[in-house]
C-alpha cells in the first residue's frame, strides 16, 4: 500500500457550486509519539516538537494517549501545553494527563483549548511543540502519543474553493 500527497486543500462531494452545493474537508490527523525516559519535566525544560500544519489549518482537536505508563522518580502528574515557537501554549493551555495508560479525558483536553486561535493557525505553516510538567519527579519510563485532528484551508483560513459561489 502506497500514499497519495496532495499539495493543497482537498474538498470532496458531488455538487461544487450551487444551491445543492454538498462538498465538504476531510478530516486530517499527524501523530506524534515522545518517549518519556530522558524528558525534562519542569517549566524550563525545551519544548517537543510534534509535528507541522500547513497554513490556513483549522485544529479540532487533540488527542493524548499515555501508551506506556509514565513512572519513576516518585511522579505522580503529568500536565501537557502545546504551542508554537513563539507562544509555547497558543492552542492548549495546561491539560493534566494522569501518569496511568490510557487516553487523557476527551473533555478534559477540549476545555483547555484555545479556540480563537484553532480557528486558524494563521498564513504560514506552524510546528506544534508540547512542553510536559510533573507536579513531582521526572518520567524514567512512558510514552505519550500525541494526535491532532484538523482540515487545511487555504493560506488565509478560508475554506478552498469558497463555499458557494453562484
Amino acid at each position: 500500500m502506497s500514499f497519495s500527497t496532495f499539495s493543497g486543500p482537498i474538498r470532496s462531494g458531488t455538487q461544487r457550486y450551487g444551491a445543492g452545493m454538498n462538498t465538504g474537508l476531510p478530516l486530517l490527523t499527524q501523530s506524534a509519539t515522545i518517549n518519556m525516559n530522558g524528558v525534562a519535566l519542569t517549566s524550563a525544560s525545551p519544548a517537543v516538537n510534534l509535528f507541522t500544519l500547513p497554513a490556513g489549518s483549522k485544529i479540532l482537536s487533540f488527542r493524548f494517549e499515555k501508551t506506556v505508563i509514565l513512572a519513576g522518580n516518585s511522579i505522580s502528574q503529568v500536565a501537557a501545553i502545546v504551542g508554537n515557537a513563539a507562544d509555547d501554549n497558543q492552542y492548549l493551555e495546561t491539560v493534566n494527563l494522569a501518569v496511568a495508560a490510557g487516553v487523557a479525558a476527551q473533555a478534559t483536553v477540549d476545555a483547555g483549548m484555545q479556540v480563537d486561535d484553532c480557528n486558524n493557525i494563521g498564513t504560514t505553516d506552524v510546528l506544534l511543540q508540547a512542553k510536559f510538567t510533573a507536579t513531582t519527579g521526572n518520567a524514567t519510563s512512558g510514552q505519550i502519543v500525541v494526535t491532532v485532528q484538523y482540515i487545511q484551508r487555504a493560506d488565509n483560513g478560508a475554506q478552498a474553493p469558497t463555499t458557494f459561489q453562484n
